[in-house]
């Protein structure tokens, strides 16, 4: 059976940045966990940041792969540079899913980590420009299709291909 890694925010895990989680009740999600697929992960805490923590985003103009480059940073609302924070919990995620073999990730999107393909564009306005989160660029770049929670269905469509390729 193939695995899932999935933010622990969707699967109600209270980790976000102020304490809150993002519940995702999906029927694919809900059939994922009966199925025992589900890896979770927050990598925002992986990383070592509290909860609840200053909301963070990405310098604007950059995104994940500019932060893992060391060409951009991660900033928080109060100024403070948690950049570390954030490639560490990448890391810990990339690291998870390649030892579980994980190919598939659903992610939060919007998030500094894990949007997949939007993140905040570093004003703190509430505006979100294209772009990837850190955790989300580095799990591309390791080779995981990354989807987010608007994507279950392609995820899955993606999860029963790959079984079935493996069942040949």
């Amino acid at each position: 059976m193939e695995p899932v890694l999935v933010s622990a925010c969707l699967l109600g895990q209270r980790v976000r940045y102020d304490g809150a989680d993002r519940f995702c009740d999906h029927p694919v999600l809900q059939r994922w966990s009966q199925e025992g697929r589900i890896v979770t992960v927050c990598p925002e805490v992986s990383g070592g940041l509290p909860v609840p923590r200053p909301r963070s985003e990405i310098v604007a103009g950059h995104d994940g792969m500019t932060v893992l480059a060391g060409t951009a940073r991660v900033v928080s609302i109060e100024g403070c540079d948690v950049s570390a924070h954030f490639v560490r919990g990448a890391q810990h995620a990339r690291e998870l899913a390649l030892g579980r073999r994980i190919r598939i990730a659903v992610l939060k999107e919007g998030s500094p980590s894990c949007g997949t393909a939007e993140i905040g564009d570093g004003t703190f306005s509430g505006t979100r420009v294209p772009g990837s989160g850190v955790t989300a660029a580095l799990l591309r770049q390791s080779g995981i299709h990354v989807f987010s929670e608007t994507q279950f269905e392609e995820a899955d469509a993606l999860l029963k291909a790959l079984e079935a390729a493996g069942a040949d």
